[in-house]
């Protein structure tokens, strides 16, 4: 499941209100791995999420970084130093059940033809997400 926007320009957009100085790294939102406006950096990371039924969603999510740390993502994206590629931020979809929005967490590459992955974090919530086996029934 792929997330379009982080939650915050959702609702901005959804209110009718104007996104400053938006950048994407792609032509779309959908395409992008990266984006940019006045007031954030954005970089798309995949958390995947293991369920009852045995089976595993992956959402591809965005997540809030330093300007910096886009910039260096952007560089090192195409290039041999993406396999070394580690961000820290902050979840900017909140998934189900709920409350990790704006969970602090550390994105890695494990495979370098994917997006980075969450792969850890302190914050209780995204850490039980990445952790444990969730109902199927959440994540329809």
């Amino acid at each position: 499941m792929r997330f379009s926007w982080p939650d915050a320009l959702l609702e901005a957009a959804q209110h009718g209100l104007r996104i400053e100085e938006l950048w994407l790294s792609h032509d779309t939102v959908e395409s992008s791995v990266m984006m940019q406006t006045s007031e954030a950096a954005f970089v798309r990371v995949l958390l995947p999420i293991r369920l009852d039924d045995l089976s595993t969603i992956t959402y591809s999510v965005w997540f809030r970084v330093e300007l910096h740390d886009m910039h260096r993502a952007f560089l090192a994206w195409t290039g041999p130093q993406y396999s070394q590629l580690r961000l820290e931020g902050r979840l900017a979809n909140d998934i189900p059940p709920g409350q990790a929005l704006d969970a602090r967490g550390v994105a890695v590459v494990r495979d370098p033809d994917q997006t980075p992955y969450l792969d850890d974090s302190n914050d209780p919530m995204l850490n039980r997400l990445l952790a444990e086996v969730w109902p199927a029934a959440l994540h329809v």
